[in-house]
């Protein structure tokens, strides 16, 4: 009786070797996309990016991989589910390109003029850490309220946000850098397409991620060794990517303990300062999306692995995912994390709870060790460009794959706005890199004041747009109003269209004001406030201004709002029009003549 009762779930299986490689590349790309985009975009000093927010990192990796690695033996006890395995964790790649060119980017473009570059760059480190903060507060509070918001919530438009993210932010623009260094990136893009898209299996069952670093890696180092002089032609095939055995020598020195310091004083006093805090309230049409988005992909993805045959408690599994972020916020990340997607996956490969474990410990040892610069200096984001794209694909791919098929081209309708906010983004660089040549270079601002025909719908892009990446509502409201119109839900569909009336005349949504290339926001108590107007006008006179108030696309919102409510008010009537009649007094249907009756049972 007692073998019959016996139940024995391993701590460490062979699976457990190939899970590890495979979440640990994973990670590893996303924290070169993080050290590559905080440096170039958002300009933070490197002292910022490894002793603050990589051990922010560390902290949040190792809440969470323990907690789910442990959740797996609970589980397995609980179900006698000897092949159960962990949910897979990590930085949510969404939220790390939203965060930098959505928030920490447009703070430190809007402060650097005013304040001066390092003390922009340290607000905008700041505001990543408060809207990190509010994506944890929503992820954790998430078992409470994310179930009945995805049974309102059309599937379409809260995966065809982050499909317009992930084709343009995450794939286009690593594709982009993939072709601008061909000669390192190619060969690890065919060796993930080999791994992922064909499934393929290599020698010794070795991870098509972690081939992938090490040939770009190799190719990198290998080419960087007969670089020479400025005009070598070695160097213009290296597409920008060199490597220098100087700067992993510099990064050894480095090597040592890094204390993970507790910041929530410094985000007290941000939230306590009138304009510092207006940083929170500005930014939350970013912070808020993806925190909801978030956590609609964790409740999926755990829906996935019950699929799989592993279930898992729904309410502690997003408390801790966002506790997770919570505490990468208060230790100093501005990244939130996430449950990742491809649970199957990770069980095919044989992992079980061990692959989790040893991914927390393995980075917080390589961050609270200063192995952060010596990360950088030995692997070139190129290396991993690949798996950032393929990510980026499979998000795409999903928001078709995952709805009904009728939903698709309301699933479409959401790459536009992406498609505005990527060229727009992408230009305002262009147009900054013009305006260090030559200062008397046009800005967006010129552009929209003087237009010309090669410039005729600019202010289309910068009117989908709007402020504050405020795109990503837009976005969620017009895909929802699709897919409801699609379900013929045209009482769904005009409370969707309502709501986008109400926030674009707030300035929430499609509002903007332009000094130069920078884009405010331009709410409507800015518009009625006289310093505010004054403002506008004498921040910097010798920059051309321009605002829009998005009044034209309310008004129109709000007759499409009518429009929607006549066609469900129409459609109720018909509907009671077709309904067999029934007898006032007895409350009995009439039969027509020749129809057979049949009985019928109430529902419970």
């Amino acid at each position: 009786m007692a073998e019959a009762n016996a139940f024995r779930y391993p701590v460490w299986v062979r699976g457990d070797i190939d899970g590890f490689f495979g979440l640990m590349v994973d990670n590893l790309v996303q924290v070169l996309l993080i050290v590559a985009l905080c440096t170039t975009v958002v300009h933070l000093p490197e002292s910022y990016v490894y002793q603050r927010i990589l051990p922010g990192v560390a902290i949040s990796l190792l809440i969470g991989n323990l907690f789910y690695g442990l959740q797996a033996h609970w589980a397995a006890r609980r179900d006698r589910n000897a092949t159960c395995t962990a949910l897979p964790y990590g930085i949510n790649t969404p939220s790390v390109i939203a965060y930098v060119l959505f928030i920490m980017g447009p703070v430190y473009y809007m402060y650097a003029p005013k304040v001066g570059e390092a003390a922009a760059a340290d607000l905008a480190w700041k505001a990543g850490l408060l809207a990190c903060l509010v994506s944890g507060v929503i992820e954790a509070t998430g078992g409470l309220y994310a179930e009945k918001l995805r049974r309102i919530t059309p599937r379409a438009a809260l995966l065809g946000v982050l499909a317009g993210i992930g084709i343009t932010f995450i794939a286009a623009e690593f594709a982009f850098r993939i072709y601008t260094s061909p000669l390192v990136a190619l060969l690890p893009l065919a060796f993930l397409l080999l791994a992922y898209f064909a499934h393929y299996r290599f020698p010794w069952r070795l991870p098509g991620g972690l081939l992938a670093v090490v040939f770009g890696t190799l190719i990198a180092w290998v080419l960087s060794s007969f670089a020479g002089g400025e005009g070598s032609g070695v160097r213009a095939w290296l597409g920008g990517v060199l490597m220098s055995g100087g700067e992993v020598r510099a990064a050894l020195d480095h090597v040592g303990w890094v204390k993970p310091t507790f910041w929530g004083h410094e985000l007290w006093s941000m939230l306590t300062g009138s304009e510092q805090r207006d940083l929170l309230l500005r930014f939350l049409t970013v912070s808020i999306p993806m925190g909801i988005m978030n956590v609609i992909g964790s409740l999926q993805n755990i829906e996935s692995a019950e699929a799989g045959g592993d279930r898992f408690r729904t309410g502690p599994s997003l408390a801790v995912n966002g506790i997770g972020s919570i505490c990468a916020g208060l230790f100093g990340s501005c990244f939130p994390t996430t449950i990742y997607i491809g649970h199957p996956g990770w069980k095919a490969l044989g992992a079980r709870s061990g692959y989790s474990i040893l991914n927390g410990i393995f980075f917080t040892l390589l961050f609270l060790f200063g192995l952060g610069p010596l990360l950088k200096a030995l692997i070139p984001i190129e290396a991993g460009a690949a798996i950032v794209m393929y990510i980026g694909i499979i998000i795409t791919a999903q928001a078709f794959q995952a709805t009904p098929r009728e939903h698709a081209p309301a699933v479409a309708i959401a790459l536009f706005p992406a498609l505005a906010a990527f060229v727009l983004v992408t230009a305002g660089n262009y147009f900054d890199v013009a305006a260090l040549v030559s200062s008397g270079a046009p800005t967006l601002a010129d552009f929209v004041l003087n237009p010309e025909p090669r410039t005729l719908y600019l202010p289309g892009l910068l009117t989908l747009t709007g402020a504050n990446s405020a795109w990503m509502i837009a976005t969620l409201i017009l895909t929802a109003i699709g897919a409801t119109l699609i379900d013929r839900r045209y009482r769904a569909a005009a409370i969707w269209c309502a709501a986008g009336t109400v926030l674009t005349a707030l300035g929430l949504l499609h509002a903007y004001r332009l000094e130069g290339n920078v884009i405010y926001p331009y709410f409507i108590w800015q518009r009625w406030t006289a310093g505010a107007a004054a403002d506008a006008a004498t921040t910097a006179p010798a920059v051309a201004t321009y605002a829009y108030d998005a009044f034209p696309i309310a008004v129109g919102y709000a007759l499409a709002t009518v429009l929607l409510a006549l066609a469900a008010w129409r459609a109720g009537r018909a509907e009671v029009a077709a309904r067999p009649p029934t007898s006032p007094a007895a409350g009995v249907v009439t039969v027509p003549e020749g129809v057979a009756e049949t009985p019928t049972t109430p529902e419970p």
